[in-house]
């Protein structure tokens, strides 16, 4: 029997993880973890005001993301990650600090616990990254209309692009595999998709 493997996917807002989780999960049978989003309760009121609740609403996600983590490496079967704890600080919680929405006394705080927990996990076997432009990001994201996003500014997308970028320029955690999906078409497109395959494959 084949060691179960850990495949995660890591992207902007809209960059299509949910969709690319499901669709390989459904190809290879893999086990599936998505982002407690929907279980956090201080999202509603972080989108309407960042500042009052950006560090509690982060400290959730790094808490359920380390228990959906050890879920994971404990699930006996090859499992697909939709966003990693990684990113939540990495990308979304140092996107906040840098505009001052978490100060310097709690950032301080939530990088030694995030380091801390990192240390502790295991990595990894492949990275997907989903590139996509800004452009495709607002499109996808009013297409999808889930309320608490429509109102997220161009510039707020943009840094997190950029955060991506840098974080992926130092990444070494394990094994990327890039794919700028606002071109890849692997749900209608053969070609696409058996390239997708075999990427991942290869990896794996």
């Amino acid at each position: 029997m084949a060691e179960p493997k850990f495949i995660a996917i890591a992207g902007n807002i809209g960059a299509g993880k949910t969709e690319l989780t499901g669709f390989l999960c459904k190809k290879y049978r893999l086990k599936p973890f998505f982002e407690p989003n929907d279980q956090n309760p201080y999202l509603p009121d972080f989108y309407k005001d960042m500042k009052t609740w950006a560090f509690r609403s982060q400290l959730f996600f790094l808490t359920h993301k380390f228990r959906l983590h050890r879920q994971l490496e404990r699930a006996g079967q090859t499992a697909l990650q939709d966003r990693t704890i990684y990113e939540d600080a990495e990308i979304f919680a140092k996107n906040l600090h840098r505009q001052r929405f978490i100060d310097k006394r709690d950032w301080s705080t939530y990088w030694e616990l995030y380091e801390t927990i990192a240390a502790a996990l295991k990595p990894p076997d492949l990275m997907i990254y989903l590139r996509c432009p800004v452009k495709t990001l607002t499109q996808r994201i009013k297409l999808r209309g889930r309320a608490m996003e429509q109102d997220l500014p161009v510039a707020y997308l943009k840094r997190l692009n950029s955060l991506y970028e840098d974080w992926f320029a130092r990444y070494t955690l394990s094994p990327v595999l890039v794919l700028q999906t606002d071109t890849l078409d692997y749900l209608t497109n053969l070609v696409d998709r058996a390239d997708l395959f075999r990427q991942i494959e290869k990896h794996l």
